[in-house]
C-alpha cells in the first residue's frame, strides 16, 4: 500500500475517519449523503459547460457582442478551467477537499449571479474566468471526498453515480437552456446556478467531512505551478485558436512548441523540488498512466465526434436547439441507466473488460454516426446515440476509478484534477483535430459538388467563406436567392457537410479503437482502500 490514513478512535457505529477529521456521526460523514452533496455541485458545473451555449446568441444581441467577444465566453471559462485543474485538486489535498469544494461552489454560484447582473460583455467575460477557476476547486474536490469516504467496495458504484450526474448535466444543458432562454432571458442560464449552489454549500457545512491523509502535502510548488499552467495554457490556447488559425499557420506550433518545452521544464523541475506539484513517480504506475490516456483518448472520440452531431441536427435537419437536445435523450438516458451499472460491474471484475467494451461500443457508435445522412431517421440517430452512451458510461467510471485509485490517497486530489485534465484537453483535441479533417474535406469536396449542381463559380473569397459555413452545416445562400437555386445550395452544403462529418467521425472511431488496447493496460486501483473503512453504507 502506497499510502495509508490515520484512522482515529471511534464509538459504536461511528466510521473511521482519517487523521484530523471529527467522526462521522448521523448523516455528517455518511458517504451517501456525501455523494448527492458533491452531486449537486458537480451537476451545476457539468450543466454550464453546455447550457451557455444556447445563451450566446441572446447575450451576442443583447450586449451588442461580436462574435469574437461570443467565443470568448466559451474559451475564457475553458482555458481557466483547464489550467486551474490540477493546481486546485493539490489545494485539497493541502488544505482538506470539504473547504475546496465549499469555497469551489460559493464562488462559482457567486460568480454565476455576477454574470447575470453583468450588462457589459467584458464583465461577462471576466466573470466567466472567474466561474473556470472556482469550477476547478469544485470538481478535483468532489472525487477526492468520494475517495475518501467511500470503502473500497462501493467506490466504483459511487463513482458511477458520478459519472451518471456529469453526463446527464452537460446533455441536459442545451435542453434546459433553450427552454429558460425562450422563456425567460439569457441571465436565468447563470441565475439558475445560484439557488443550486446555495442548496449546495448548506448540504456541505452539514454533511461533508474534513479528510486528510497522514502525509498530506504541506508546502507549494510555486515554480511547478507556474510552470504547469503557462504550459497548459499553451497548449490548450494552441488547440482553441487552430480551426481559426489554421495547423499550418507559425503562431499555432509556436504556442504548441512553448507548451512542450514548458512541461519538459516542469518534468525536471519536478524532479528536484522536495514537495513537487505532481510527483513524477505516480507515472510509473502503469495503469494510472493508461488511465490518463484512456480519458483523453475517449474524450477526443466523444466529445470531438459529438461537436459536428449538434450541427448535423440544428443546421442539416433543421431542429430549433430544444429539438436537437431532446434527439440527443437516448444517449443521456443511457449514460443515466449505464453508469452505475458499470461501476457495479467494475467492482466485480475489474476495469479491463468493462473499460475494452466500453470503448468498442464507442467505436461502433462514431462508424455508425459516420453513417448517418441529410434524410437518416430519428430511429436510426437513436440506436447510435444509445450504443455510445452504453461505451461512454463504463470508461467515464473506469477510467476516473483507475486513475483515482491508482493514486497515493495523499495526492487524490492531484489525481482528480489529472482526470477532469485529461478530459478537457481530450475534447479540446478531438474538436481542433476533427475540425481540420472536417475543413480539408469541405475545401476538398465543395468546389466540385458546387460545380456539378451547376451553380455558378465562387471567386476566392466567395469559396472561403461559403466553406467555413458549410463546416458547421449552413447553406451559403445570400438573401434574395431564388428558392431553386436557394435549394440547390442547401443540397450541396448539407452534402458536403455529411461527407465532411463522416471521415470526422471514422476518425474518432479509430481513436476509439487505439483506446481499446490502452484499456488492457489498466487495473483495479491498489490504493482505493486508503479511502474510509467500512462505515454505515
Amino acid at each position: 500500500m502506497t499510502s495509508q490514513t490515520t484512522l482515529d478512535k471511534t464509538g459504536p457505529g461511528d466510521e473511521p475517519s482519517p487523521s484530523g477529521s471529527a467522526p462521522a456521526t448521523g448523516l455528517r460523514g455518511h458517504p451517501w449523503a456525501t455523494l448527492v452533496t458533491v452531486a449537486v455541485g458537480v451537476m451545476m458545473v457539468a450543466l454550464d459547460g453546455t447550457i451557455v451555449a444556447i445563451a450566446n446568441p441572446a447575450i451576442q444581441d443583447d450586449l451588442d457582442a461580436s462574435l469574437a467577444d461570443v467565443q470568448w465566453i466559451t474559451n475564457a471559462y475553458f482555458l481557466a478551467l483547464a489550467v486551474a485543474l490540477i493546481t486546485a485538486g493539490k489545494l485539497g489535498d493541502r488544505f482538506g477537499h470539504r473547504q475546496t469544494f465549499l469555497i469551489g461552489v460559493a464562488g462559482f454560484a457567486a460568480s454565476s449571479g455576477a454574470i447575470g447582473l453583468s450588462g457589459s460583455i467584458a464583465a461577462v467575460i471576466v466573470f466567466r474566468v472567474f466561474q473556470g477557476l472556482f469550477g476547478a476547486l469544485l470538481m478535483p474536490a468532489a472525487l477526492g471526498l468520494l475517495r475518501a469516504t467511500f470503502p473500497a467496495e462501493k467506490l466504483n458504484m459511487a463513482i458511477g453515480i458520478w459519472g451518471m450526474v456529469i453526463g446527464a448535466s452537460t446533455a441536459g444543458g442545451p435542453i434546459l437552456g433553450g427552454v429558460l432562454v425562450e422563456h425567460v432571458n439569457w441571465q436565468s442560464v447563470f441565475f439558475i446556478n445560484v439557488p443550486v449552489g446555495i442548496l449546495a454549500v448548506v448540504l456541505g457545512v452539514m454533511i461533508l467531512l474534513d479528510h486528510r491523509a497522514e502525509n498530506a502535502p504541506r508546502s507549494f510548488d510555486v515554480v511547478g505551478i507556474a510552470l504547469l499552467s503557462a504550459s497548459m495554457f499553451c497548449l490548450v490556447w494552441a488547440l482553441i485558436k487552430a480551426p481559426a488559425w489554421g495547423w499550418g499557420d507559425g503562431k499555432t506550433w509556436v504556442f504548441i512548441g512553448v507548451s512542450v518545452v514548458g512541461f519538459l521544464l516542469f518534468s525536471v523541475w519536478e524532479t528536484k523540488v522536495r514537495e513537487p506539484l505532481i510527483p513524477l513517480a505516480m507515472f510509473r504506475s502503469v495503469p494510472l498512466s493508461a488511465g490518463v490516456v484512456l480519458m483523453v483518448l475517449m474524450a477526443f472520440a466523444f466529445l470531438g465526434g459529438l461537436f459536428f452531431v449538434t450541427f448535423y441536427l440544428q443546421n442539416v435537419h433543421g431542429m430549433s436547439p430544444v429539438d436537437a437536445g431532446l434527439h440527443l435523450l437516448p444517449l443521456t438516458a443511457m449514460m443515466i441507466v449505464a453508469s452505475p451499472v458499470a461501476g457495479a460491474m467494475i467492482t466485480k471484475v475489474g476495469p479491463r473488460i468493462p473499460l475494452a467494451g466500453g470503448m468498442t461500443c464507442t467505436a461502433i457508435a462514431m462508424y455508425g454516426i459516420s453513417t448517418l445522412g441529410t434524410d437518416s431517421g430519428t430511429g436510426v440517430m437513436s440506436v447510435w446515440f444509445l450504443l455510445l452512451g452504453l461505451g461512454l458510461a463504463p470508461v467515464m467510471v473506469g477510467a476516473t476509478e483507475v486513475i483515482v485509485g491508482n493514486a497515493p490517497m495523499e495526492l487524490s486530489g492531484v489525481a482528480g484534477g489529472l482526470q477532469q485534465a485529461a478530459m478537457q484537453i481530450g475534447g479540446s483535441l478531438g474538436t481542433a483535430v476533427l475540425g481540420a479533417v472536417m475543413a480539408s474535406k469541405v475545401d476538398n469536396d465543395l468546389a466540385g459538388n458546387w460545380a456539378d449542381a451547376g451553380l455558378p463559380e465562387l471567386t476566392p473569397e466567395q469559396a472561403h467563406k461559403a466553406s467555413e459555413a458549410v463546416q458547421v452545416g449552413v447553406a451559403p445562400a445570400p438573401e434574395g436567392t431564388p428558392a431553386q437555386i436557394a435549394g440547390k445550395i442547401a443540397d450541396v452544403a448539407h452534402d458536403t457537410f455529411i461527407s465532411g462529418m463522416s471521415l470526422a467521425s471514422l476518425v474518432a472511431a479509430g481513436v476509439a479503437v487505439v483506446a481499446v488496447f490502452v484499456a488492457f493496460l489498466t487495473k483495479r486501483g491498489e490504493n482505493a482502500e486508503a479511502g474510509a473503512g467500512v462505515g454505515h453504507i
